[in-house]
Parts: C-alpha cells; structure tokens; sequence
C-alpha cells in the first residue's frame, strides 16, 4: 500500500500499549497515518506514541470510539484489536454493533510487509532476540532496513523502526493461528515446540500454522538443529551449531563464558572465519547464527558483517541484567515456557561457574517465576517443575491471566507441589510486593537472582527500589 493512500487512512488501535500494538501504531504513525489507541495502562509505548502525535484514551469506552468517528470522519476509519481483546471489550462490541471497519493487527503488519523486501522471523522461542540481531546487522551493514519487533531494538531503542528502505525485519507471531496472512522474502523458522494451549490442541495444529507460513515465503531458512523443523520441513537454505555437514550456514562453538562466544563459521560445508560474538548462551548463538544466515541471502558481504558483530545487543528483558542490591544481583527474562526456562536457567549457572572461579562468596542460583497464563500451566506444569528445581532455590507466585478466564481453578501450587518432590528450596509467594518485603530473609549475598516471565513480573525491580513501576 503506498503512502499516499496510507496517509487517507486513520487506524484506532484497542489496546494500544501492548508491544505488538504499539509498534504497529507507531509505525503507521511514521508512514503519514492517523493514529489513536486506548489502553488501561499508560506506559512508555503510550507515551512515545502521544509524542509523534497520536490520540491516546487511559479507558475503553464507546465515547472514545464516537469521538474518533466525529474528529477523522473524512477519513476511512480502520479498528485495530489483537487476540488479546475479549468479544466483550466495550469498544469492540460498540464496534461491531455499527458494522465498523475491523482488523487484526496481523492484517496491518501484513499490509505494511508488503512495500519492502520483508524478512519475517517466525518460531516457538527466540523471534525477538533474532529479530533484535537482524535488525542490528542490516541496520550497520546497510544503511537501508526498517523493523518492528515484539520487543525494544537497543539500537533504535525502540519496537519500531520504520522508514523508507528497502528491507524490513517483521516479527510474526504463531500463538493466534495468522501466520498464514504474511507474505515474506524470506520467511526465518526459529524451532517449533508445543505452546499457546488456548488456540492450538496438539504439536500438529502448530505445524500445520508453520507450513502455511512456510508456503507463503518465497525463501525458507531454517533451524536444523531443532528436530521437528528439520523433520517437517526442507529448504537448501538451513543453519547449524553443531554441524557443517549438509547445511548452508554453520557457527560451529569453540568457547562459551558469561561475556561472548567464540566459534567457527562456515557456509557449504567451507570454513570462513573465527568469529567473537559479545553475547552468551547457545540459544542465543542459534538465534545470531539466523541472523546471519540472513544477512548472507541478501547479499550482505561478510566482512561487513564481521566488522559489525561486535555491536549486537539482547533486546530487554532477555537475560536482562538489572542492577545490585548489597551483593545480589538480579537479571530480568521473559522466560515463561519449560525449553526457555531451561535455557535461561543454564546460562545462569554459566555466569556462577565463572564467579565462583573468581570470588570467594558463595553464589545461589534462585528462580523467582511468575507463571503465564492458567492454559499454560494446566499443559506444562511437570515441564515447568522439571526445569525450576534446577535452580537452587525457587520462588513461584500467582499465575498472569492475561485475560484468561480460570475456569479450571489452576493455581501456581500445582507447579510448587510438583517441584517439592525434586527440590525442597521451592516456596509459594503471593506477588512481588510479598517478595520485595522479604527479601532480605529470601535472599543472600552472593545470590543471581533470575526474575521470570511474560506477565508484569519485570516491575520486580522497581518495586525493589521503591518506584511503582
């Protein structure tokens, strides 16, 4: 869609302030668009969008949408909602009893794809630190790509980076069933795990939603280290980090430690360059490997990329180091299913193997986990036990909805009481005010304390330091 045409629209967005919305929002807001949106709760999204000139209403109520109705009425007006919004939301039901335009904020990061060469990054886990890695390296290498992503760029320091370029990196997301509606150059398949319980019944509907996706992208590039994408799935364009054998793209580990990774890139089975990446983890190193592997099938020279590696960053809240407090350290996650939980509490004991080479205090592993969702820990309660009395101490508070209806009575004691047979460190605590009032007796000096989760588990610190939020 051009932006003359673009620029006759207004698009109203319920529920504005989510990641995913918000990005959307403001990124419309930057191609020439009116824009509002309501959401209950301000925050740094809202207020950015106020600032590039958005109408932006602290309620949900049909005023808002006859306000909007009367102020653009020489405009074609287009209602935004994501999954998210209940049938009930005042605003959509007021909405629908007028037969107003609406559309699913997949069908706007669709129609926005569709003026750039669009790189779409789909998976289980790992869409927003590949999309974060992607991001950076066109962004040094060529001067000439935009973003939006479920998380905030370090580079842009923002969700949304959108301009007149050639690339765009889109996030896109599997957990509501759309991905059949994006259209990509190059569509990026993660891994595929079971997830998102309240849409999806079985592995099965997960990938049947990843083949559609994978038929709508004119180029595949996929993790072949993950079993049910390499079974279910075939591109010559796959990445490795255990093998250089039979993929196009390998980053082969040498050296891992709490500060970077060193390894060994090849492409068709040739050894190219030792690579220092300033980033741990070997989830991560897959995700680096994608962007990458990328990078490559546009055409950007490696000695570009090898000059620029040094600069990527984590986007926040993915083993996001918060600050000290009398010798406790706390780092944020959005860790909130079993596999990202195991990763994240791995790279955990990495940074104490290497304190405890180091210091002489002694340092505890403790998990603090707020659960997401009651489908979701009704589906992996055991999963979730197996992974968290890893840590050596545990900490599990009440369950986010996020807007879920609990109408199987499902409480965090199902996962405590699972992990009390595996590990008696494990304690039930109401919320992160119970927390913070006690931390002191929870807590020792020495401890990294790994705060995770999707839900607003990431106001813990905060809250620690005496802010509201």
């Amino acid at each position: 869609m051009n932006n003359e045409l673009l620029q006759k629209l207004h698009f109203h967005f319920i529920g504005v302030g989510g990641i995913g919305m918000s990005g959307l929002a403001m990124g419309l807001r930057k191609k020439g668009c009116s824009v509002s949106g309501s959401d209950l709760v301000k925050n740094n999204e809202t207020n950015k969008l106020e600032h590039l000139g958005a109408v932006i209403f602290n309620s949900q109520s049909q005023q808002n949408v006859e306000f909007i109705t009367s102020k653009f009425n020489n405009k074609l007006i287009n209602f935004v909602v994501s999954s998210a919004i209940k049938p009930e939301n005042e605003e959509l039901s007021y909405c629908r009893k007028k037969n107003f335009t609406i559309k699913h904020r997949s069908d706007i990061l669709s129609m926005l794809m569709q003026s750039y060469t669009a790189l779409a990054v789909a998976g289980s886990h790992g869409k927003t630190s590949t999309s974060t890695f992607l991001s950076t390296l066109l962004e040094l290498c060529t001067h000439n790509s935009s973003s939006i992503t479920g998380g905030i760029i370090p580079i842009y320091n923002s969700n949304c980076h959108l301009e007149n370029t050639k690339f765009l990196v889109a996030e896109v997301d599997e957990s509501d069933g759309t991905l059949d509606k994006y259209k990509s150059d190059i569509g990026i398949i993660n891994n595929i795990d079971f997830d998102h319980c309240d849409h999806f019944s079985n592995i099965g509907e997960v990938i049947s939603s990843f083949k559609d996706f994978a038929t709508n992208s004119k180029k595949l590039l996929l993790n072949f280290d993950c079993e049910t994408t390499r079974n279910n799935f075939y591109s010559d364009n796959q990445w490795s980090n255990t093998t250089a054998n039979n993929v196009a793209y390998a980053l082969i580990p040498t050296e891992i430690n709490e500060d970077h990774t060193i390894g060994e890139y090849y492409e068709n089975g040739n050894f190219i360059s030792s690579l220092n990446i300033p980033i741990p983890g070997l989830h991560n190193l897959s995700n680096i490997t994608a962007a990458l592997a990328a990078s490559r099938m546009i055409g950007v020279d490696f000695i570009e990329i090898k000059q620029n590696i040094k600069y990527l960053k984590l986007p926040k809240k993915r083993f996001e180091f918060r600050g000290q407090i009398d010798k406790r350290t706390l780092y944020d996650d959005y860790a909130h299913h079993p596999n990202e939980i195991k990763e994240t509490i791995k790279l955990g004991r990495l940074f104490i193997k290497n304190k405890c080479n180091n210091k002489s205090l002694k340092s505890r592993l403790i998990a603090v986990f707020q659960p997401h969702r009651y489908s979701r820990v009704k589906q992996f309660a055991k999963e979730f036990a197996e992974e968290l009395s890893k840590a050596d101490v545990i900490y599990v508070t009440s369950i986010y909805g996020a807007g879920e209806v609990n109408k199987d009575k499902i409480n965090s004691k199902i996962i405590t009481d699972l992990i009390y047979k595996q590990n008696k460190n494990v304690i039930f605590i109401n919320n992160y005010h119970e927390i913070t009032k006690n931390f002191y007796e929870l807590t020792k000096k020495g401890d990294l304390i790994l705060n995770m989760g999707a839900g607003d588990c990431h106001h813990f610190w905060s809250i620690l330091n005496g802010k509201n939020n």
